[in-house]
């Protein structure tokens, strides 16, 4: 089926951090958005069926301590993890195992497009080369150490650029797509 594709939308640091030395994300607000501009999120979720994050993902979003924040169903990818919070029931499940089979079952489902979420996950789906499309947003800070995107067991993958805005005069998102041979 051709309409399948696994997608990232994440903001990083210039040096290419997601969260800092003690796993903080503040920094991503230090930019001031007073029109609460979304730099197109509202429009790259509006073609996802889903979300597949992991089990440090999903607790950190639910440490935000607002409401769940997802319409769609989210995945959480954990060998550990046996049940995800009671009021996400029916909104949150738990899959495992090797990826090809997790998307298999995803798939199963009817979720085609996936949004990958999560500095592990998104790894995880590199090192298997199975991420077609990269949307980082790169905020202008060096963190110097943290949480980095990609690590060194990622293989050397192409993609093409399809896209660069500037936004908030200061936020540049390039949008990559996979180069298939």
């Amino acid at each position: 089926m051709n309409n399948k594709k696994n997608s990232v939308y994440i903001a990083t640091s210039i040096d290419g951090f997601i969260a800092d030395k003690n796993g903080g994300i503040e920094w991503l607000d230090m930019v001031e958005n007073p029109e609460q501009s979304d730099m197109g999120y509202f429009d790259f979720m509006n073609r996802i069926d889903a979300l597949v994050m992991g089990r440090n993902t999903y607790e950190v979003v639910c440490g935000f301590g607002i409401e769940w924040p997802y319409e769609k169903p989210v995945f959480v990818l954990s060998n550990n993890m046996k049940k995800v919070r009671e009021e996400h029931d029916g909104l949150v499940f738990i899959v495992s195992g090797k990826l090809e089979k997790v998307l298999k079952e995803i798939h199963a489902l009817g979720h085609f497009r996936l949004y990958i979420d999560g500095g592990n996950t998104i790894q995880s789906f590199l090192k298997e080369d199975l991420i077609d499309e990269l949307i980082l947003t790169k905020i202008p800070v060096l963190l110097g150490q943290g949480v980095p995107l990609f690590q060194d067991n990622v293989q050397s993958l192409e993609f093409i650029m399809k896209s660069c805005s500037v936004h908030l005069e200061q936020l540049v998102q390039i949008h990559y797509e996979r180069k298939k041979v």
